[in-house]
């Protein structure tokens, strides 16, 4: 049996991983390993990319960086998160505010130190993303559009970084990181739609507060029907994605039948599950990359 300090921790522990979202967190970073091997550098070896000593410091810099983002993000939001996420809130409040923002300040410092470590120009990628990180938590967050907008940057940024130390400007990273911001502008929508009890009462200009549902609605479907155009330029011939059209064939199946149930959607609980399917989109997506060179462990591995 536990005793009730170690119960105690544990459940710290899990507040924490709450907190930070750690799920997402390891979603993300075996996303960067995944798009370094399969789409960034494709000429290098398999070996050559995961023992690439400062590729592992820049994911890993992310990801403190990416967790710090969190944890000011829920630091401002703990009265709206009460209203539109009781249960969770409950947990992630075993961590006190004054921890929450002892862990934000060190994860940042550690996410600088990191990035000195490759280069002066990587100490200033990472000092403004964690600068957009904070002002997107404290101020963008509450206004339309740009809110929405600054969410979904920043969401892809993680890959832009990678795709910058790799130098790589082939077309296909373009269309496939605009396939994914697309998604991830869905999934804002989406959420802004779950949240909108919340929203309303702490006074954030959210896209559905300011224009309404309806006008949300047909914007997340004007955003479906542009999520076809990356998908097509991809599934061409142009481009050599190997067995990952299956995933887009399945994307576009799960993108209709989210659309029919989104404009019959009025519920918290709805759209709640909704949300669920798109994230479910973009890890399904994560790890259909592989399905892009099937025969990769084999032939550079070495």
């Amino acid at each position: 049996m536990l005793s009730r300090k170690n119960k105690l921790v544990l459940l710290k522990l899990a507040s924490l991983f709450s907190v930070v979202r750690g799920y997402n967190i390891l979603i993300i970073f075996i996303a960067q390993y995944l798009a370094s091997i399969y789409i960034l550098a494709p000429e290098r070896t398999v070996s050559e990319i995961l023992f690439d000593v400062n590729l592992f410091v820049i994911v890993i810099a992310s990801t403190f960086a990416i967790a710090s983002g969190y944890l000011i993000n829920n630091f401002y939001d703990t009265e709206k998160d009460l209203i539109n996420r009781p249960q969770k809130t409950l947990l992630d409040n075993y961590i006190s505010q004054k921890t929450k923002l002892a862990i934000y300040f060190t994860l940042n410092f550690l996410t600088v130190i990191l990035a000195s470590y490759v280069s002066f120009k990587t100490v200033i990628f990472f000092s403004i993303f964690i600068f957009l990180l904070w002002f997107y938590s404290h101020k963008l967050k509450k206004y339309p559009f740009i809110g929405t907008l600054t969410a979904s940057i920043l969401a892809i940024t993680p890959f832009f970084v990678v795709f910058v130390y790799y130098q790589n400007f082939d077309m296909a990273v373009f269309v496939h990181a605009t396939f994914l911001f697309l998604i991830i502008s869905i999934r804002e929508l989406t959420k802004d739609l779950e949240n909108l009890k919340g929203d309303l009462t702490q006074d954030y200009r959210t896209i559905p507060v300011v224009y309404g549902i309806k006008f949300s609605k047909t914007l997340i479907s004007i955003l479906v029907a542009l999520t076809l155009v990356p998908t097509l330029i991809l599934m061409s011939n142009q481009f050599e994605i190997g067995q990952m059209h299956y995933y887009f064939v399945l994307s576009f199946i799960l993108m209709i039948i989210f659309l029919f149930f989104l404009w019959k959607s009025s519920s918290k609980l709805q759209y709640t599950l909704l949300h669920n399917l798109l994230k479910l989109i973009i890890v399904i997506g994560v790890f259909s990359i592989l399905l892009i060179d099937i025969d990769v462990v084999l032939n550079r591995v070495l």
